[in-house]
């Protein structure tokens, strides 16, 4: 479905027009908002919920839109860079000028078999593409090119680890299909409201649409989902997955019932979610919504619409009626031929797979991480990547995932980097674990060092060695730096003697500042708590 999103009106004098390289139309008369939408605030209604016993059971699903990373559009030659100059990516293909045919990219359907097959799916080997007859005023053509009754994946699932501050665990969520179709493209509103201009660069571009099964039951793990859906297209390439550019759009669909009801309750699909804290949010809201309609025995004003979420008020509005399938007129699309898979190349795909999000994550598991670490290294698989080639090198898991999650991500956060931005190679960070772990440096140095590598690189050893920076373990220096120490703190030592032990943490800062930080942490305490104790 187109991702186009219109505010409820009602249009007279409705007219296409071309100026100056831009389609535009034009209205005279808008009416206002819908009365449908509910007439509680969100702090209102949330207070009255308080009091609903909890014996509703929500139900969502949610129709998942993803932008395949392709040089070019589906059905033609032309490229797809975001942000570019409106209406200079078009041709007649795309703009749906008689007489010119659409010519499938082979590409488009290498990405739907590989993510079918990462969603767990049925693959169809002979499957088909459907005109689906629905006026979009950003598709000129008057119809999308999709896929209707047989599409090339379905029967999948997805499996998704809920984070630790979410409850935990692991769920399952079912994929009903994976399908192709093609994108619309994008109406420019002015601020007037006077008339919408075109840009039919989008206009073209392929998508797959996955729908969910109705399996997920709170806002929590529909946002998951789509955030473990975001990170397998990225880890397969198939979609850069950016939301804010419109590259992974989630149309939510939002329905309760009373707990042991079978039958499911009116479905209203919810748009404009473009984060998926704003997806988690609206979702509540729509159940809080629906709930209190139900518990006031108003269910009859839950009407199978789709709304949109405001996220300055926090609240859903009305839209627009939802359409059926009878208003889409699907039939099959007599320009394109069938699409024929043969097993060798779904073969050749399923051997090219990556390592998916949730096969990383057991096996970090095994490793022994916890699942805030396993959460956050497989998140990104950049990061992923860093922390296998680092383990490669030797170094123990636990240490590496808390140097990455600590120092490293926060230099990262600090300067607005991403692991690949950053100087510091696995390489490196696998012998500053080392050099900590053999006694070489001590683990101040070592962040000292560490964040010279992430701002400008270099090797471990050399930046030592320049700044003499090996750990001093000679028991005889470190006593006569703890003598030194000692000497001039009468006072303080006094203090510790008399009962005030944690004036060691003192003792053994002014200990460090002596050596420039290079003495050796063990050793300087177990000295140091010897002089201290003694009373000659």
């Amino acid at each position: 479905m187109s991702y186009t999103s219109f505010r409820t009106f009602q249009l007279h004098s409705f007219l296409l027009k071309r100026r100056n390289g831009f389609f535009y139309s034009t209205t005279t008369k808008a009416t206002t908002q819908s009365q449908t939408q509910t007439k509680l605030s969100a702090s209102t209604q949330s207070k009255k919920l308080d009091k609903i016993p909890k014996d509703y059971e929500p139900v969502i699903g949610i129709e998942t839109h993803v932008q395949l990373s392709t040089l070019t559009k589906a059905f033609c030659n032309c490229p797809y860079n975001y942000g570019s100059f409106p209406n200079t990516s078009i041709c007649p293909v795309c703009m749906g000028l008689p007489g010119a045919l659409p010519v499938l990219n082979s590409k488009v359907i290498e990405f739907a078999v590989k993510l079918g097959l990462a969603l767990n799916c049925k693959l169809a080997f002979n499957s088909k593409f459907d005109r689906k007859q629905y006026f979009y005023p950003d598709l000129p053509k008057g119809y999308q090119i999709s896929q209707f009754d047989v599409p090339i994946a379905d029967s999948g699932y997805l499996d998704v680890d809920i984070p630790l501050e979410f409850g935990g665990g692991h769920k399952r969520f079912g994929i009903t299909r994976v399908h192709m179709e093609e994108d619309a493209g994008k109406l420019l509103h002015t601020e007037t409201g006077n008339y919408s201009q075109v840009d039919l660069n989008r206009a073209g571009v392929p998508l797959l649409e996955i729908v969910s099964e109705p399996d997920m039951r709170n806002g929590i793990e529909a946002a998951e989902y789509a955030a473990e859906l975001q990170r397998l297209v990225r880890y397969l390439g198939v979609s850069n997955g950016n939301m804010q550019e419109g590259s992974l759009r989630c149309d939510v669909n939002v329905s309760v019932r009373p707990i042991g009801q079978s039958k499911f309750g009116t479905k209203v699909e919810i748009k404009n979610l473009n984060s998926f804290a704003s997806m988690s949010r609206a979702i509540d809201f729509e159940i809080s919504r629906q709930v209190l309609l139900h518990s006031q025995g108003q269910e009859d004003q839950i009407v199978q619409e789709t709304r949109l979420w405001e996220e300055g008020t926090q609240r859903t509005i009305t839209m627009r009626k939802k359409e059926g399938l009878a208003d889409y007129r699907y039939f099959p699309e007599p320009d394109l031929p069938s699409v024929i898979l043969c097993q060798e190349y779904v073969d050749g795909i399923q051997n090219s797979l990556p390592e998916l999000p949730e096969e990383k994550r057991r096996r970090y598991e095994k490793m022994g991480l916890g699942m805030q670490d396993v959460l956050f290294l497989a998140n990104d698989k950049n990061i992923a990547e860093f922390f296998d080639a680092t383990l490669a090198k030797g170094a123990d898991a636990k240490l590496v995932a808390n140097w990455i999650m600590s120092d490293i991500a926060a230099f990262m956060k600090n300067e607005k980097l991403t692991i690949n931005d950053i100087k510091l190679t696995p390489e490196e960070l696998s012998e500053l674990i080392a050099s900590i772990k053999g006694g070489i440096i001590s683990g101040k140095i070592g962040k000292e060092i560490l964040f010279e590598l992430l701002a400008k690189g270099g090797s471990v050893k050399e930046i030592i060695e320049k700044k003499d920076l090996v750990q001093i373990a000679d028991p005889v220096e470190i006593e006569k730096m703890v003598d030194k120490v000692i000497a001039e703190n009468p006072k303080q030592v006094e203090q510790f003697r008399g009962g005030k032990t944690k004036l060691q943490g003192f003792f053994a800062g002014q200990v460090m500042k002596v050596s420039k930080g290079k003495a050796n942490p063990g050793l300087l305490n177990k000295i140091l708590l010897e002089k201290l104790n003694s009373k000659s």
